[in-house]
């Protein structure tokens, strides 16, 4: 009797240690099975579509607070337009009094940026790196069947099948998804409404996109005989008579002189080099975003190979007339290519809320702020509007979660580029700093509150212990 009494006892004990352990378990470690995924599927809190650095921003914030990551990237290589197109000028939102509006994780970068202790592909590739350490990875995938579930008045994704670089074909189920492309590999399939591009701004008929960019890279560039040049014909009223308005150079950086590469005249239609706006790196090596491609396609990997080709075969007739024209660059030389491009712009689609350049230029701010932007509405320009439009210079103003939540699914996110904005609003919304800080407050918040709320369900009294936990774990100030 004894015995049968401590075995009961024990097995009690069992018990309720297993049921214990089962409501601490946390959210990342539920298996595929208990969510109706099959055995062959294995479930993550958070799946992103794509390696592009704003998004990276969110998959590590919701890895850091315990959040299971997937990451699942269209393109044979990691890291996007940042490592692969070495888009590393690095533009920075402020406000009217010149404030950096730099904030998070991205802030590190930028600190490290400009003390120079950031400035080649390799120590960029290195922090890149850092990022995603921990989290799975997998490059060169094919987007498969998206199993919809259309139940609901909001649709929700329940699982994607997708074709390794192994051959082999694997299902993962996702409490949330991420659209995190430059060309839209994952809303482009969901059948929802795009929102009008740069045709609205330009009142045009057909969809228009900024021009891509293939960066310029060269070394033996004598940077401080193009700074000295400068200073020879300040003030700046001279130098911007001379060489063009808004030139400038500093030991770090140089932009500009667009009255003389506008006399630059390309071998094809579809390019345009406008102002040299260079990057100083370190013993006479540069970076350069300069060289336009109009009507790349990026959803288009043909398109894509043709754009970095031509801009190539462009180059060294680019390095002629630099050198001829461009003070510092007499005995210049190129120094290499990336692989990849710089994707300004591409279809993006209806979210929850879409900003639009009253809210950019009035300062709105919202109660659901993931982020605060101040760049200025810069609308590069189309093969038909080559030269683009400046429409101004906004003040602080904010970017709500809901601009990042796609309209008419209860669980896909956008990052980065993919910011719900109007043709006019996206100019300035765009920048890499701003989605990118939007990107890493949603991941938080996902850690925070997706076991009891939805996202869609939050509330602005949910907001503002948000904006209080933001503030005092993460030093970020988001109204």
């Amino acid at each position: 009797m004894i015995k049968r009494i401590r075995y009961a006892r024990l097995t009690l004990t069992l018990l309720v240690l297993a049921l214990f352990a089962h409501l601490i378990m946390p959210v990342s470690h539920v298996k595929a099975s208990e969510h109706g995924c099959g055995p062959s599927c294995s479930h993550y809190n958070v799946v992103l579509i794509g390696s592009e650095i704003e998004g990276i921003m969110l998959a590590k914030a919701a890895h850091d607070e315990g959040l299971s990551v997937l990451i699942l990237d269209p393109r044979e290589k990691p890291g996007g337009e940042f490592i692969q197109g070495q888009m590393q000028v690095l533009d920075q939102p402020n406000d009217n009094h010149k404030h950096s509006l730099v904030q998070g994780e991205i802030k590190k970068l930028y600190d490290d940026y400009h003390s120079r202790k950031i400035r080649s592909n390799e120590q960029f590739t290195r922090y890149f790196n850092q990022l995603i350490q921990g989290i799975p990875m997998r490059s060169g995938i094919t987007m498969g069947k998206l199993n919809i579930n259309a139940a609901k008045q909001e649709k929700s994704i329940q699982s994607l099948t997708y074709q390794a670089k192994d051959g082999l074909s694997y299902n993962v189920q996702a409490d949330y998804w991420v659209e995190n492309t430059d060309f839209a590999a994952l809303t482009s399939k969901l059948r929802v409404k795009r929102i009008p591009g740069l045709e609205s701004a330009f009142r045009g008929k057909k969809p228009e996109y900024m021009a891509a960019t293939l960066m310029l890279k060269f070394k033996q560039v004598d940077w401080n005989k193009l700074h000295q040049e400068v200073l020879n014909n300040y003030p700046l009223t001279n130098v911007d008579k001379k060489y063009g308005p808004g030139t400038y150079v500093d030991w770090d950086y140089g932009t500009g002189f667009s009255n003389l590469t506008s006399q630059y005249k390309p071998t094809a239609p579809d390019l345009m080099l406008r102002g040299i706006n260079t990057t100083y790196l370190s013993k006479g090596k540069v970076i350069m975003n300069a060289l336009l491609l109009y009507e790349v396609d990026p959803s288009n990997p043909q398109s894509v190979q043709a754009a970095v080709a031509k801009g190539k075969k462009e180059a060294p007739l680019i390095l002629k007339f630099l050198r001829s024209h461009i003070p510092g660059y007499a005995k210049a030389e190129l120094d290499g290519f990336p692989d990849y491009l710089y994707i300004r712009d591409y279809n993006r689609f209806e979210t929850e809320y879409v900003l639009d350049y009253e809210d950019v230029m009035s300062s709105k701010m919202y109660w659901d702020n993931v982020s605060i932007g101040g760049y200025a509405v810069d609308l590069q320009g189309t093969k038909r509007v080559p030269k683009g439009m400046n429409l101004g210079k906004p003040d602080r103003y904010g970017l709500p979660l809901r601009s990042f939540e796609l309209k008419a699914y209860d669980n896909v996110l956008v990052a980065g580029k993919n910011v719900g904005a109007d043709g006019k609003a996206y100019g300035s919304a765009r920048i890499m700093p701003t989605t990118a800080l939007a990107a890493q407050t949603i991941g938080v918040i996902l850690g925070h509150e997706l076991k009891s709320k939805r996202l869609k369900e939050l509330t602005p009294a949910d907001f503002k212990r948000i904006d209080a936990y933001m503030r005092k774990d993460y030093h970020i100030k988001l109204s």
